[in-house]
């Protein structure tokens, strides 16, 4: 499930969507802000053009709206069932998590929206 191939590895790892052989973004780690968002222009593997056509990543947005319910839903289950916090420190948990975890949600919502349009293909790096 979480192999090469499959659309959860691309999603969480960040890696071309169509032939998984490199990440998408120029830095991999999503906490040097300044290159949260950098991506490379092709995948050097496929050929992959990333940004498919001009605003490609506006959708990833809507997406991002739905990661980061799930962000918060998780923050406030975790804080509010489990550890039996108030209701501030539920809210302060929630905040808290969505500005920690901001750059991974932008990732993620881009890589859902990209792989929602480009499918794995085992041969892309021989047809090169």
């Amino acid at each position: 499930m979480f192999k090469k191939g499959s659309k959860l590895y691309s999603i969480l790892t960040g890696s071309c969507p169509k032939c998984h052989q490199e990440s998408m973004y120029s830095d991999t780690n999503p906490y040097h802000l300044s290159k949260t968002l950098t991506m490379h222009e092709n995948c050097s593997h496929c050929g992959i053009k990333y940004k498919i056509e001009p605003s490609f990543f506006y959708g990833a947005m809507y997406v991002s709206y739905g990661v980061g319910i799930a962000f918060a839903v998780a923050a406030a289950v975790i804080s509010g069932v489990f550890l039996k916090a108030s209701i501030h420190y539920v809210f302060a948990s929630i905040v808290g998590t969505l500005i920690v975890f901001a750059p991974i949600i932008m990732r993620i919502s881009r890589n859902i929206w990209i792989n929602m349009f480009v499918h794995f293909d085992k041969n892309a790096v021989k047809n090169k």
